[in-house]
């Protein structure tokens, strides 16, 4: 973890290297087929194109991933009961492990395996933080690439005292 912040501050140092940074994102793998659960103040269904809309102090839990917004549409697959992708919006935050992001919106694509987070995104780990335009999260790989104006803030940790 310790080696890929410190390539990150690398690149974010020579911002002309890369124009955008991967970084890790959660403690472990994602199972995209594990069940979706969602909760919501309010749910409004629309059986003409396939669509569920969440609303009011949503959150969705898959596995160790947690995501919270204020609405959120769900889109259904045209296989019965399956789940094509989730639209986070009105402000975001998406959790993994003792990691979490926040963003303005945040795709889900659960057939893809991937999460795009967009809208002044802000990823936390630990004490260290990094800002960027928007984040797509490989949650088969468990990285992530961040793109739009990086920006990383790495906190030292003290350096050890020499003992006799």
């Amino acid at each position: 973890m310790i080696r890929r912040l410190m390539l990150a501050a690398t690149l974010v140092a020579f911002p002309f290297v890369a124009s955008a940074q991967q970084v890790a994102f959660g403690s472990m793998q994602q199972d995209t087929s594990a069940p979706v659960e969602v909760t919501a103040d309010q749910l409004s269904v629309s059986q003409s194109d396939g669509t569920a809309t969440y609303s009011g102090d949503v959150v969705i839990v898959q596995g160790d991933m947690r995501l919270a917004a204020p609405q959120v549409l769900v889109v259904y697959s045209e296989e019965a009961g399956r789940i094509d992708r989730l639209e986070a919006t009105g402000g975001v935050t998406l959790v993994s492990g003792e990691e979490a992001a926040e963003a303005e919106r945040a795709d889900y694509d659960i057939e893809g395996g991937t999460v795009t987070l967009s809208g002044d995104v802000l990823l936390t780990q630990g004490d260290n933080a990094l800002t960027a335009q928007s984040m797509v999260v490989d949650l088969d790989t468990g990285m992530a690439e961040m793109s739009g104006r990086v920006r990383t803030v790495l906190q030292q940790e003290p350096a050890a005292q020499d003992q006799p």
